[in-house]
């Protein structure tokens, strides 16, 4: 029976220590692309109960793990963008911050709403640091356009 079963891709790098001081850009998303966050009216979102509790659990990251500050995010109806830093000498890793955000969101819920895993990408330049902030800042701009979402 387990056979039938897909093998999910690691999208981790491998030998990678997620604990070392850096700036990692990380997409949460909804279970099945559900627009459980919230809604795009008027280029702004709208957010859902659900949104309110993913923006107020976002912003209180920093409070949570020392050492770890969120530069950047952006929620969408179902998904979540965010630049996280994190200062090495804290030895907590990007995986650890964003299963203890999913789960205090679950939490409060009653049910999970969150796909399994997460992306992420580690900002190596200044340059692709730009880049990605601007991106999160014209996500909801985009919506309409955006075909992975």
């Amino acid at each position: 029976m387990k056979d039938n079963f897909p093998i999910r891709k690691n999208l981790r790098l491998r030998d990678y220590d997620y604990s070392k001081n850096g700036i990692y850009f990380v997409t949460i998303c909804t279970k099945n692309r559900k627009e459980k966050l919230g809604e795009i009216e008027n280029n702004q979102i709208k957010l859902s109960n659900e949104g309110m509790f993913a923006q107020e659990y976002i912003k209180n990251i920093e409070n949570i793990f020392s050492g770890v500050s969120i530069d950047e995010y952006i929620i969408m109806p179902n998904h979540i963008h965010a630049i996280i830093s994190i200062d090495e000498s804290k030895k907590v890793t990007v995986s650890k911050i964003i299963n203890q955000y999913k789960g205090i969101i679950t939490k409060q819920l009653g049910h999970c709403i969150w796909q399994k895993s997460y992306y992420d990408h580690i900002i190596r330049n200044e340059k692709e640091y730009d880049k990605i902030r601007e991106y999160i800042q014209n996500n909801i701009i985009n919506w309409e356009l955006d075909k992975y979402f």
